[in-house]
């Protein structure tokens, strides 16, 4: 199934992650489905030493499903291949309305590129990617080619997201 997809970038400590959660409240506050990937550019873990699940994957199993009456999930171990690519992840998703995807930065989806003052780096990655379809920032910027937005105004961005990506109206009823 081919998923809606809209994605948010940025450098190290740009907002991205408060961004996405902010989103994911609002939109899912209004009705919407929405699923989430994110990017990670290090190795990580969501089980821990000692667990059974962490157990399974040290001796060397490929996948690892964990499944409650709450919630299930399956953890992948590459064991040398290479990371997929994120069409592969998204083929993985269960239908939604919308996957904010977080990170990628050279992926070809519509993006909103976050700024905020005390970012790790502060070049704008707008020119370099075309995708880049608005920007997200705490302070002041002129001169730019796409749309600028507030940071803290996350009711506007969650209107952008939602009139870029043509998604139908909802309600929280739904």
């Amino acid at each position: 199934m081919t998923q809606t997809v809209f994605g948010i970038t940025g450098w190290k400590n740009s907002g991205k992650t408060t961004l996405v959660e902010r989103l994911v409240a609002e939109l899912t506050g209004r009705g919407y489905r929405i699923s989430t990937i994110k990017h990670a550019h290090h190795a990580f873990d969501i089980d821990h030493q000692g667990t059974d699940s962490y157990r399974h994957r040290e001796a060397g199993a490929v996948e690892v499903a964990l499944v409650s009456g709450h919630r299930w999930a399956l953890m992948h171990e590459l064991r040398g291949d290479d990371e997929p690519p994120l069409e592969a992840v998204l083929n993985r998703i269960s239908p939604c309305d919308l996957v904010l995807v977080e990170g990628y930065k050279r992926e070809a989806h519509a993006k909103i590129e976050a700024r905020r003052t005390g970012a790790s780096k502060t070049e704008p990655l707008t020119p370099g990617d075309p995708a880049i379809v608005a920007i997200a920032t705490d302070h002041p910027i002129e001169g730019e080619s796409v749309p600028v937005l507030d940071l803290n105004d996350v009711s506007a961005i969650a209107d952008f997201i939602i009139d870029h990506c043509r998604l139908p109206e909802r309600n929280a009823a739904e």
